[in-house]
């Protein structure tokens, strides 16, 4: 429960600050959280499958099915994750994989990433990098992180550096390494 307590959130023109979560995803709006919820007794095809069917025109159990099954490839999910309740006894690596199969198949316009890399090991590192470096084509990603090991693995447009809540510095990837 956040508080705005100055300025506006303006989207494709349009005055969103006080819309609630639902109405910002029905926008095209996905965020990711730095330490993703459990969910026990929702498996994620569920969950998912309800989330999309509010988004995007409904589709059919066997539709669905499709497009779970061509966007578990982006992050090498096997088929039995699909089943698990959502973030339930996940690792952390299975939990940002979680979320980011779930960008994947919500397919929103404006992704914000909390701490997409937080407590990632190498190789899961590389699977959600590769799986974001596989969508960002037409969308557009605000990726929030302490470190730079994750923009290793994906090339930013923009870089900004916070200060105190205010953008102290921006500029290209070579600002990274002046910060680092």
């Amino acid at each position: 429960k956040y508080k705005i307590t100055s300025g506006k959130i303006i989207f494709n023109g349009k005055d969103i600050t006080d819309f609630s979560p639902d109405e910002r995803a029905k926008l095209g709006i996905f965020l990711s959280f730095q330490y993703p919820e459990e969910i026990s007794g929702i498996s994620m095809t569920n969950f998912l499958r309800t989330a999309y069917n509010s988004l995007h025109k409904p589709v059919s159990v066997l539709e669905f099915r499709k497009i779970l099954s061509e966007k578990s490839k982006i992050l090498e999910l096997k088929e039995d994750f699909l089943s698990r309740y959502l973030n339930h006894g996940f690792s952390g690596g299975e939990k940002k994989k979680s979320e980011i199969f779930q960008l994947a198949v919500l397919n929103p316009k404006f992704s914000i990433l909390d701490e997409a890399d937080s407590g990632l090991d190498i190789d899961s590192l590389k699977t959600i990098s590769k799986a974001i470096n596989s969508m960002k084509k037409d969308k557009m990603f605000l990726i929030i992180t302490h470190y730079k090991r994750i923009l290793e693995h994906i090339d930013p447009d923009n870089v900004f550096i916070m200060l105190d809540g205010k953008i102290a510095l921006e500029g290209k990837n070579e600002l990274l390494e002046r910060i680092e």
